[in-house]
């Protein structure tokens, strides 16, 4: 019997994807396991691979095409099998789901509902669609159905809009000034050649979550500046007796995750209702690619030696360069670095990667002049800058996290003993 193949969710925050090529062309023999197709989600190109074995009987996306989660993308069956048919059957079966699963969520309470209530109308609102006990609960609160969005078909007004507008109007009276709806700018007209790029699934993703990051957690920003004489010469002396080449990110990724095991509430997260304190330390490291950042993350970073932790980075670094990362490496971060030192940056400040509520940002390490002992020397120093969610940081909690993470680096046989 042939089966329907849909668009699948690729990563825990994916609501559609792009199909970026076929590894099967309409006719040909799939395998389970096999590789049918590559498709960006919100954070990489994945591998998708079958489910199912027979004919690759339909392909009903293009190569390039974005479509939303769970929509039909092709059928595999036996040669010979009525695709159409199927195809019918299936897409009248989402129909159907789709029409009245809103309402059958409600027929139990809304039985429930007292009669008299369920009857009677609001005039100025009789226009609107809404669900017998969505309209009873409104007029049993005062609520003007007109305020409220409806998240039903056509914009019906169901229960769960008219519990999320109470909790709204709850909410009002002690929320933070809401976050500005910030507008595309308007863009003159062109006067000369141009191109307009199309978002990727990846940049539409970036933009989103940093959006939201930046307009919804209230940032702060603490720098200090880091002699790195010492840790110059500890990785000068490594490089002599190891096999495997340890960057300065990586000394500062081990930095960091020793700091914060001292001080947890760094390594922490925003729920809404209460505060997050992770007893385990995992650091997401931003690579640049063409597309934007991805963050693979190093899981356990403050169980890993130097050597381990470096060779794990440039792995996640190679797998996101060649798009091959999975959504699971790219999940459970309590902390971000983010280094820019190599592109000869001196100071940044970086916008916070959710669900974390501190990032660091990293710049290059510099030469400078400095009075020792009465004496000038030359000295090279490192300027770190920690963005923190004032929601769950405070500036004195930031500041003796960088003390410490600036004791280390200074003196970095810390990170062995």
């Amino acid at each position: 019997m042939a089966e329907i193949v849909r668009m699948p969710a690729l990563s825990d925050t994916m609501t559609e994807g792009t199909l970026v090529a076929w590894h099967k062309a309409e006719g040909e023999a799939v395998e389970i396991g096999e590789l049918l197709a590559e498709i960006e989600t919100d954070k990489a190109v994945m591998e998708f691979q079958s489910l199912y074995e027979g004919t690759l009987l339909h392909i009903g996306v293009e190569e390039g095409s974005a479509v939303p989660v769970n929509q039909i993308i092709a059928v595999i069956g036996e040669k010979g099998e009525d695709v159409q048919a199927l195809l019918a059957q299936a897409k009248a079966g989402d129909s159907a789901t789709t029409e009245e699963a809103a309402p059958a969520e409600e027929v139990v309470q809304e039985l429930e509902a007292p009669l008299a209530q369920k009857e009677t109308i609001s005039s100025d609102d009789s226009r609107l669609k809404a669900s017998p006990l969505a309209r009873a609960m409104a007029k049993e609160e005062g609520i003007d159905l007109n305020n409220v969005q409806g998240s039903g078909d056509d914009g019906r007004i169901v229960k769960k809009d008219i519990l999320a507008y109470m909790e709204g109007q709850k909410a009002a009276p002690v929320a933070a000034t809401p976050a500005p709806q910030v507008a595309a700018p308007k863009v003159p007209e062109a006067k000369g050649g141009y191109k307009d790029v199309p978002l990727s699934q990846m940049r539409k993703t970036i933009a989103r979550r940093l959006g939201e990051s930046k307009f919804n957690a209230p940032h702060f920003y603490l720098t200090m500046e880091i002699c790195m004489d010492k840790l110059m010469e500890t990785r000068q002396y490594i490089k002599g007796i190891s096999e495997t080449s340890i960057s300065y990110n990586d000394f500062v990724v081990k930095a960091a995750a020793k700091a914060l095991q001292q001080h947890p509430s760094i390594n922490a997260s925003w729920l809404g209702d209460a505060i997050r304190y992770y007893d385990y330390v995992n650091i997401g490291v931003a690579v640049a690619m063409d597309e934007g950042l991805v963050v693979p993350v190093v899981d356990a970073a403050d169980t890993k030696s130097l050597s381990q932790i470096a060779t794990e980075i440039r792995e996640l670094a190679g797998k996101a360069r060649d798009r091959r990362l999975q959504a699971q490496e790219m999940q459970g971060n309590t902390f971000t670095i983010s280094n820019l030192g190599m592109f000869g940056i001196d100071e940044f400040t970086a916008i916070i990667n959710p669900p974390d509520a501190c990032i660091l940002a990293v710049g290059r390490i510099a030469p400078r002049l400095v009075m020792v002992d009465g004496e000038v020397k030359e000295s090279n120093f490192m300027k770190v800058t920690l963005s923190c969610d004032h929601r769950v940081v405070d500036g004195a909690q930031g500041a003796r996290f960088l003390q410490t993470l600036r004791d280390i680096l200074e003196e970095p046989m810390r990170l062995i003993i």
